[in-house]
């Protein structure tokens, strides 16, 4: 009677079990199943974005051939426009100007030769050379000669006559009151120094030279404002005595000549002497000057309309072209007034005009 119902019991145990079993494999499948699909959830997703930038990196080429092609059809519009417009011309090249010709080292014998023809040559262009200031006795060449400095002969012509209206001699000048001397002289420029050398220089007359100027080079350097340049000039023309003035013109074409190549004035003066005879020194330096101021200028010579030139070791230095060389011409040769009011008879050019007189203020 007991084992009978035994059975049935234990049957329903394992069946028991056995559902259970089956449920933790169905739920054991099911995870595996929700795991192998969010794998296949995982993987399909960054599978994706190669794709978007495959995506991106057309889109960005495709962007850019655009603009290549935009780039190129305007390259191709600004050619066809620069093609359709007048080629510019380009600006035509300034001929070089002519240098001078190459010259063979010359020797002193033929530097002196050529030397000679040069004075020789300005003597013919310039048979009326002279002095181009004003005076009429050897008082008012010097007095002039001083004021000459650092201005033109024509500013102290058109001076002096106001000057020598005043104080003739040197006892008057010595005895003017500083500044009226300094008024009638202020056009020529530094009147307050120029002042001090004329006062100096008349007192220095009057007490040492008996109101007379000396004929000697060794006694008029002994003035002050006096210098070997303004004695020669004294000395060359008021005197009658040889002498060589260097001014900056005969300097600087003593240099172009090839005469010298010293820059110090009593060097050049010592270096001219020794290749013109002394008869010949105050006639030259008188051609010499006037070819400087009319001709052979500082900054730009007209050697194109210059006679010596065949003979300059300095020609090309300035204008060749002989119709340009001409308008650089000054003075009479340029058909100009020249720098004395009352120039000599045979001056071929005009007189200087008159210092014109100062305004009155009302």
């Amino acid at each position: 009677m007991n084992e009978t119902p035994e059975k049935p019991a234990a049957a329903t145990k394992a069946a028991a079990k056995k559902a259970v079993t089956k449920k933790a494999v169905a739920k054991q499948a099911t995870a595996k199943t929700t795991t192998k699909k969010a794998t296949a959830a995982a993987e399909a997703v960054p599978a994706k974005k190669p794709a978007a930038k495959k995506t991106a990196t057309a889109k960005k080429a495709t962007a850019k051939k655009t603009a290549a092609k935009k780039t190129a059809a305007k390259k191709t519009t600004a050619k066809t426009a620069t093609a359709k417009a007048p080629a510019k011309k380009a600006p035509a090249k300034k001929a070089p100007a002519k240098k001078a010709p190459a010259r063979e080292p010359e020797s002193r014998a033929a530097m002196v030769r050529r030397a000679r023809r040069i004075n020789r040559e300005l003597a013919e262009l310039y048979p009326y050379a002279h002095p181009e200031l004003d005076f009429t006795n050897p008082f008012e060449l010097l007095v002039a000669t001083v004021l000459s400095a650092q201005t033109t002969d024509l500013r102290v012509n058109q001076t002096t006559p106001r000057l020598f209206a005043v104080c003739p001699t040197p006892e008057d000048m010595a005895a003017m009151d500083p500044e009226r001397l300094e008024e009638l002289i202020r056009p020529t420029g530094f009147f307050r120094a120029k002042t001090k050398s004329l006062l100096g220089l008349s007192a220095a007359l009057r007490d040492r030279f008996g109101g007379e100027v000396p004929g000697r080079l060794e006694d008029l350097v002994t003035l002050p404002g006096v210098g070997r340049k303004t004695a020669n000039v004294v000395l060359g023309n008021a005197f009658g005595v040889p002498g060589i003035t260097v001014d900056t013109h005969f300097g600087r074409l003593a240099r172009r000549f090839g005469w010298t190549t010293a820059e110090d004035a009593e060097k050049v003066e010592a270096d001219v002497a020794e290749i013109f005879p002394k008869s010949e020194w105050t006639m030259l330096s008188h051609r010499v000057v006037f070819h400087g101021r009319r001709v052979c200028h500082s900054r730009k010579p007209a050697c194109g309309a210059c006679p010596i030139a065949p003979l300059c070791p300095a020609y090309g230095e300035g204008e060749t072209d002989p119709e340009k060389a001409k308008k650089l011409l000054k003075y009479e040769l340029g058909g100009q007034p020249g720098q004395r009011l009352k120039p000599p008879a045979d001056y071929p050019g005009q007189p200087a005009p008159p210092m014109a007189p100062p305004v009155a203020v009302s």
